[in-house]
Parts: C-alpha cells; sequence; structure tokens
C-alpha cells in the first residue's frame, strides 16, 4: 500500500508520462511542490516496490504496475473533482480533490462516480438538488 505522499509522486509521474517524452526529478518537484530531495527518495521508494524504474542519469519509467495505479489515480482524483463539482462546491475543487482522495475507498469512489453519471442523466434531479442547497443557505 502506498502512502498518500507516493500515491501524490505517483500520480504526477503518471501525468508526466503521458505528456513528456521524458520526465526529470525536478519537473515533479515543481509540480509537487515539494524539495528534490523528498522526490528522489520517493522514486527510491516507488522503484523499490515495483511501480517505476529510476535508472542512470536519473531516468524515470512508469512499469506496467505503476501504468496500471498511476492511471487510477489520475481516475479518482477526476472523479472526486467531477463529484464535487456536481454538488455545486465554492471551494477549491482541486485542493479539495487532493485532500479527500488518500482516504476514500475504491468502493466510495466508485458511488461518487455513480451519483455524478446520475445526476448528470437526470438534470432535473440536478436543478432541484442546486434549488434546495440554495434554500438551505438562506
Amino acid at each position: 500500500m502506498l502512502s498518500p505522499s507516493l500515491e501524490d509522486y505517483l500520480e504526477e509521474t503518471y501525468r508526466l508520462e503521458q505528456n513528456n517524452n521524458e520526465i526529470r526529478v525536478s519537473d515533479i518537484a515543481v509540480c509537487l511542490k515539494v524539495s528534490l530531495p523528498s522526490v528522489v527518495k520517493g522514486l527510491k521508494r516507488l522503484e523499490q516496490q515495483g511501480y517505476i524504474q529510476y535508472g542512470s542519469y536519473g531516468k524515470i519509467r512508469l512499469t506496467d504496475l505503476g501504468i496500471k495505479k498511476g492511471q487510477f489515480l489520475v481516475d479518482r482524483n477526476r472523479t472526486i473533482r467531477k463529484f464535487l463539482t456536481s454538488l455545486y462546491c465554492t471551494c477549491d475543487i482541486s485542493a479539495e480533490a487532493e485532500a479527500m482522495e488518500h482516504y476514500l475507498s475504491k468502493s466510495t469512489i466508485e458511488l461518487m462516480d455513480n451519483l455524478v453519471a446520475f445526476m448528470n442523466a437526470n438534470p432535473d434531479v440536478r436543478n432541484n438538488f442546486k434549488i434546495f442547497c440554495e434554500e438551505r443557505h438562506l
């Protein structure tokens, strides 16, 4: 099982690999706003657990396990952000999703995804929910 910080490193590595040919430690550090030594330590732990290959000259490559887990982590974050948006949250959605994502079970994430799909398929229900929330805040 990965710690929240290792999940963050793996999730960001996956995102970067989707957009870049080469991932550097500094790219991860900048994205996560952490120090280079912290990233190196995290990457070594991810390598020990079989999620990445962290080779000579600092080359970082995701293994098949890393790709699978990285995709799950990105999807989980996306689902939580869509869920919060569907609830008409006025908070910083990205920050809120980041705070929540490490502590929810896979089944809870799946239920959130189902609720979002249900709300999108039933705009009248979604609109009634919005009205209900607005009335409660008066």
